[in-house]
This record gives structure tokens, sequence and C-alpha cells, in this order.
């Protein structure tokens, strides 16, 4: 069981940064062919899938044997990810989550500032942060640890700071003083938009 959740991570992983870096780098091509942007994920995201899949025995192969309260806590994260995901999908709806009002110029959304988005400005790239570092405190899988740290690092210093100027584009001097008062990923106590 711990081997496929591990293996599930290392081959979902990838379709963030394959679709979210295209998609935020050049959003003018991606307006044009709209929703023929969502193959632009299988053509990208599914042979690296595969072979991940075929590398599957190297992959999983080397572990870190974690003491029990470790892989709890990794569970807790996983579970405690997974609910931020949620919630964050639910405030954004499915159009926000799929980044319909990137692909569509005249689809603005909605600017969300309530919920978790009072806490974080990307609650949605934090719960994938929680839920790798649970699956890997869970089962100990050293390249999903990387992974872990690699997603860390390509979200913050990548998705981001691309997200963000697409943000302040679209919603301008709202997004600004939102951004003014809310952290990016990592909640403080005086944070949030009152």
């Amino acid at each position: 069981m711990t081997s496929f959740l591990a293996l599930i991570t290392l081959m979902a992983w990838p379709v963030i940064p394959l679709f979210w870096i295209p998609v935020h780098l050049f959003t003018r091509f991606f307006r044009k062919i709209k929703l023929l942007t969502y193959i632009m994920p299988l053509i990208t995201w599914l042979p690296v899938a595969c072979l991940i899949y075929l590398y599957r025995d190297l992959l999983l192969h080397f572990k870190i044997a974690f003491p029990v309260i470790i892989r709890a806590a990794g569970v807790i994260l996983l579970a405690a990810g997974t609910g931020l995901h949620v919630w964050t999908g639910k405030l954004l709806s499915l159009r926000g989550l799929i980044g319909l009002p990137e692909v569509y110029e005249n689809m603005h959304g909605r600017f969300v500032a309530a919920g978790a988005f009072s806490i974080v400005r990307h609650p949605t790239y934090l719960a994938h942060t929680m839920m790798f570092t649970g699956v890997f405190f869970a089962t100990g899988v050293i390249s999903v640890g990387v992974i872990t740290v690699v997603d860390f690092s390509v979200v913050n210093l990548i998705i981001i700071p691309l997200e963000e100027r697409e943000l302040l584009n679209r919603f301008g001097e709202e997004y600004r003083d939102y951004r003014s008062k809310v952290p990016k990923f990592f909640p403080r106590k005086s944070s949030g938009v009152k």
C-alpha cells in the first residue's frame, strides 16, 4: 500500500510544473488555442508518468525506516493537506482550479480572498507540499522526499511568481493590496485579510 501511494505521488507530481509553468509563461498562446490547452498535459506529462512507472522499482527501492510517530505524522499531514486542497477547490471552483481564467481571456474569474486564501495567498500549493511531505513521512520513499523538495522549490521560485504576475494583470490594485496583507506560503499570526 505504501509503495502504491508513493508511486501515485511520483507519477502525478510532474503535471503541476508541466502544466502551470507553460500556461503562465505563454498565456497569449494558450488563450489562442483555448481548450486545446488541456491536451498539453497529456503530451508532456503522460510520457514522464510512463517513465516513472517503468522505473518504479528503482524509484521505490530506497527508503528511510521512519519511526512510527513520524509515519503517523505523515498520515496526519497527508490528510490535512488533502483537506486544505478540497477547501481551496471549493473556494476556487473547478474553473479556477483547472486554470480556465488563464486560458480564456474574457473569463476573469473572481478574486478570492476568503477562507484559506485569507491565511496564505497560495493554499493550493501549500496543500501540495503538505501532501507530498505526508506521503514521504508515511512511506519513507526517498524519491518522494526529493520530489517534495523539488516541488517546493519550483512552486516558490517559478510558478508562484508567474502566477502572481498574471493575478496582478487580472485584478490590479485589489490583488496588490491583498498581497501586502497576506503571506505567500507560510501562515503567520498577524496575517489575513480583515
